[in-house]
């Protein structure tokens, strides 16, 4: 006990070793999702089952104890919602290019992040950008997550004539809706692990009617993640068409850790009363280390998660929490067999309801200013409707420049924003050229 004391302070932080066990098993209560969620989002293209369950928990576990060892911060990451949508059905899907490839721009785009981060220039970018815009990417991904969720469950389907229409209720939309229900209660009485609860609970009801089998063996202890690992190509990602994907990755990346790591500082009493956050830039160091160390072992873009709150909402205020959360994922790799029974139908409510947190944001957006409104309009209904995070930004963007030009308001245009614009233009021309 001395030396945990030596190592994370819990006396100077309030807290003990109890404490900061209680709050890591909290933390991946509600965050274990992602060992489902992220081998059925990436699996679809193409890509090893097994060992994307294997890689998201050894990704997951490796960074979040990395966080806990060098920032002494109660925070963990994981391969990030939204991102790994970007990599499946924005890259991969839509035939842009194989899922090496996709991995290659996965690394390229943590490199880009961390070389900003370190040449402090990720501060010009976030000021550079109006709040609402910012907001307006969280919502957006929120909505096209919770599409795909609602495709995966199969409530939603393809149609000629409308495009998409209501799926066939049978056996399997039922379970999953049981899973979506009892997620919402859960969520509703603030009962820790809600997710995780509801995807085990809709894959018990899946057991019990026969829907899926249980494994010859629930403990696997020869694990194989050579088929993923190791396989990104970063020649094949360097390519000057592959230049605005590279930035959207890098973009999301670095609103979605900024916004996570300020808000869970707050909560971990980590900010200086100037509003300072001490270890910010060690930790979005790690975060862009985290992504280039999970694209090399075959997983899209890792990011801090905001489910850490709940870590922190049980005294967690170490890195001893991030330690824990850490080894109980890294404990999930001998159970890979248990958790690919899990079907897609009983993760799909997850989808939804990540979808749905992500959105509670959009009151913060200023629908009055139409100004910014039309450009945070057009990247919530774009990102899903063409079905492609980039495209939908680079609208956004490129409205907001226009909207500022044509109203002759050229200074409230910052320099950043100009190659921002430039960026997005080059994004939608090379995609209506087909390069």
């Amino acid at each position: 006990m001395k030396i945990l004391e030596r190592l994370f302070r819990l006396k100077q932080h309030k807290s003990s070793f109890r404490i900061e066990l209680i709050a890591g098993a909290t933390t991946f209560l509600t965050m274990a999702y992602i060992a489902f969620v992220n081998p059925h989002i990436l699996g679809v293209t193409g890509m090893d089952k097994s060992a994307l369950i294997g890689v998201t928990c050894l990704v997951t576990a490796i960074s979040t104890i990395v966080v806990g060892v060098f920032t002494n911060t109660p925070i963990a990451m994981a391969p990030g919602m939204g991102l790994n949508a970007f990599f499946a059905y924005s890259l991969v899907l839509a035939g842009i290019v194989n899922w090496e490839t996709a991995l290659g721009i996965v690394f390229l785009s943590g490199l880009l992040f961390l070389i900003l981060t370190l040449l402090r220039i990720r501060q010009a970018i976030v000021r550079s950008i109006p709040h609402s815009l910012v907001i307006s990417i969280s919502v957006g991904l929120g909505i096209f997550i919770a599409f795909i969720g609602l495709v995966n469950l199969g409530l939603v389907v393809k149609n000629e004539a409308t495009l998409v229409g209501l799926g066939s209720i049978d056996s399997k939309v039922l379970i999953g809706l049981f899973g979506l229900l009892l997620m919402i209660v859960l969520h509703i009485k603030k009962i820790k692990g809600s997710l995780f609860i509801g995807i085990l609970s809709a894959t018990a009801l899946a057991l019990i009617t026969g829907k899926v089998k249980l494994p010859a063996s629930p403990i696997a202890l020869n694990i194989d993640i050579s088929p993923i690992a190791f396989n990104l190509d970063i020649l094949g990602a360097l390519r000057w068409s592959f230049v605005s994907a590279i930035f959207s990755l890098m973009f999301i990346d670095l609103f979605d850790s900024l916004g996570t790591l300020v808000a869970v500082s707050y909560e971990a009493n980590l900010v200086e009363k100037d509003g300072n956050i001490p270890k910010l830039g060690r930790l979005l160091s790690i975060d862009a280390a985290a992504t280039m160390f999970g694209a090399l072992m075959g997983t899209s873009t890792t990011t801090s998660y905001l489910e850490s709150a709940a870590g922190i909402e049980q005294g967690g205020r170490t890195g001893l929490t991030s330690i824990v959360t850490g080894l109980i994922f890294l404990a999930g790799l001998f159970f890979i067999p248990i958790i690919g029974i899990v079907p897609p139908y009983a993760t799909a409510p997850a989808l939804i309801m990540v979808g749905l947190l992500m959105m509670r944001r959009i009151v913060d957006i200023d629908f009055k200013d139409m100004e910014i409104a039309i450009p945070c309009f057009l990247v919530i209904i774009l990102v899903s409707l063409t079905y492609s995070i980039s495209t939908g930004l680079a609208f956004g963007f490129v409205f907001y420049v226009l909207i500022k030009i044509m109203l002759k308001k050229y200074r409230e245009i910052a320099p950043v924003l100009w190659i921002i614009f430039a960026l997005s233009v080059l994004h939608l021309l090379l995609h209506t050229l087909k390069i």
